[in-house]
């Protein structure tokens, strides 16, 4: 079996463990426009805002001249 010649820094090993402790499904905050759940510093699945804006530009807004 190989055998590593050198060894690892602390640092490498920890950016390979980065995804390791974060659990996004535990952690869930309300959006402050529409009040829907939201992952922290994440735009709102629903409204498209994030921080008071709205920059998401894949939720769809009603089309007017559909409307007609």
């Amino acid at each position: 079996m190989a055998l590593p010649k050198r060894r690892h820094s602390k640092s490498r090993r920890n950016k390979r463990r980065t995804h390791q402790g974060v659990r996004a499904d535990l952690t869930v905050v309300t959006c402050g426009n529409c009040g829907a759940a939201v992952i922290p510093h994440n735009a709102c699945g629903k409204c498209g805002f994030y921080k008071g804006r709205k920059i998401d530009h894949t939720v769809k807004e009603p089309d007017k001249a559909r409307e007609r």
